[in-house]
């Protein structure tokens, strides 16, 4: 990953960086030093959180368009590993000058979300700068975008510092990678009822790079998971590192005012993570151990979703093959029960 010193990103806690063996130490020294050894304890510990902690945005940087226009790419890092803020378009999450709604979303997944929206503004942009704020929790954090030249990304950047591929590493097959294409056969706008589920039909067509990652879960020789080898193994990067394997998944992006899409949600099956979930074995491409999905022989990936709450809904899908993505996103406006 290049050094990019000024941008306004934020990278992972220092939990994080102890790696399985080293938390887990960490966790059972806690009661003889008398401290809490609950998810809520003084960040300046080293330890994360559950709820409770803020959201900052991040300018992820920015990327030049074919009519001469730029595209502003934003992210953000939610310090919680659990709680999933619905956050509306507001006074707590607006951009200035301008309007304040510029397609952001008001429903932040848990911990760092990279390249998560684009912005576009005119070529004649020119040294001005975009302002994205963002209050959780009593804390205000801000996202600053300009087109400052050591701003710029392109697709290597992209699957560098989301982990695809190591630091540095780049080749013509890499720069010649193109994103999955995603062809809903799912209406882009839905009407749908509490308690009733709603199918998501999508075909992705990818073209096959990165290669898929497999044997990442170390197996016996009878085809289980080797839970001593699994333990014993340690991180083989510093930084966050990502199983490259063509997946779907599709998440809540934005909800109605007040309603936790987390809460609100319920998709069959369980979909995979989009965020940066490092912990083992959780169903994240940024977790050790996890083995990409096997791709449906048609590329027809189908997904069921009930909510139990009425109002409109943003459902976000996305195809990752580890190293590129693609957005596809479905408007569904859910009425309350029939009485």
């Amino acid at each position: 990953m290049r050094g990019r010193g000024r941008r306004r990103s934020h990278g992972r806690a220092p939990a994080e960086r102890l790696g399985l063996p080293a938390l887990a130490l960490l966790t059972f020294a806690l009661p003889a030093l008398g401290l809490a050894a609950g998810p809520e304890v003084a960040e300046g510990q080293g330890l994360t959180f559950s709820r409770g902690q803020s959201v900052s945005p991040a300018y992820e940087g920015w990327e030049r368009n074919a009519d001469g226009s730029f595209d502003m790419v934003f992210g953000y890092m939610n310090r919680n590993w659990e709680e999933e803020l619905p956050l509306p378009v507001g006074p707590d999450n607006a951009f200035s000058p301008g309007p304040p709604d510029r397609g952001q979303p008001t429903h932040f997944l848990p911990r760092r979300n990279r390249f998560v929206f684009r912005v576009t503004v005119p070529a004649d942009w020119g040294d001005r700068e975009l302002v994205w704020t963002v209050r959780a929790h009593g804390e205000e954090k801000v996202a600053i975008g300009s087109l400052r030249p050591d701003y710029f990304i392109d697709n290597v950047v992209v699957m560098s510092e989301t982990g695809a591929l190591g630091a540095g590493s780049s080749s013509p097959e890499l720069r010649a990678q193109t994103p999955p294409v995603i062809h809903l056969e799912t209406p882009r706008e839905i009407n749908a009822q509490v308690g009733r589920p709603v199918r998501l039909v999508a075909h992705v067509a990818d073209d096959g790079l990165p290669e898929r990652d497999t044997g990442r879960l170390p197996l016996t020789e009878q085809g289980q998971l080797d839970y001593a080898r699994a333990v014993a193994r340690v991180p083989s990067r510093i930084t966050v590192d990502k199983v490259n394997g063509l997946y779907l998944s599709w998440f809540v992006y934005r909800a109605p005012e007040g309603v936790s899409g987390q809460e609100a949600a319920a998709f069959d099956p369980p979909q995979v993570h989009p965020w940066e979930d490092t912990r083992p074995y959780s169903n994240s491409p940024w977790a050790p151990f996890w083995n990409p999905p096997e791709p449906p022989v048609d590329g027809r990936w189908i997904t069921e979703v009930t909510f139990d709450r009425p109002g409109t809904y943003v459902l976000r899908g996305r195809a990752d093959d580890g190293g590129l993505f693609s957005d596809q996103e479905v408007t569904i406006h859910v009425r309350g029960p029939v009485s």
